[in-house]
């Protein structure tokens, strides 16, 4: 079934024209998922298993900052799942989750990307969902799509 996706989410998607095994490849190591998922920030740390961290970056008004967290699923090729706090932290209650779920879908795969369980972060998380619904775009899933269609 895979995590449930909490109240407070942010969705973006895309169907690539693959099987789910092919697009889950993009997601097996450091390097692969550097080529798609480090647009618009840079992801410096994964590692593919459960409990192992993902650490990405970001610039903000000129400077860098780090944000990620334990993966929490890592289940092939459905979904993966971890967490998202700022590093260090923002003094959030609890980070927020960001889950990229494959589903085979009109012969290809609908990937979905989701920033959600923000309600978690407590005080704040309405203003920040309006600030993640507005940072979020599809250029991560884009460039998925140009690697596994290449």
């Amino acid at each position: 079934m895979g995590t449930e996706i909490g109240q407070l989410a942010v969705r973006r998607s895309i169907l690539i024209d693959a099987p789910p095994e092919r697009v889950w490849k993009e997601l097996e190591t450091l390097e692969r998922m550097q080529a798609w998922f480090g647009t618009g920030h840079r992801l410096l740390q994964y590692e593919p298993r459960v409990g192992a961290s993902v650490l990405l970056e970001v610039d903000i008004e000129g400077r860098p900052m780090r944000f990620g967290g334990q993966i929490t699923v890592f289940d092939p090729p459905g979904e993966l799942t971890f967490e998202d706090d700022w590093i260090p932290s923002q003094g959030w209650a609890a980070p927020s989750l960001i889950t990229i779920r494959l589903t085979a879908a009109l012969g290809g795969t609908l990937v979905e990307l989701f920033h959600h369980a923000i309600e978690r972060i407590g005080e704040g998380a309405a203003e920040e969902h309006r600030g993640l619904e507005g940072g979020w775009t599809t250029r991560q899933l884009e460039a998925l799509r140009q690697v596994v269609e290449a």
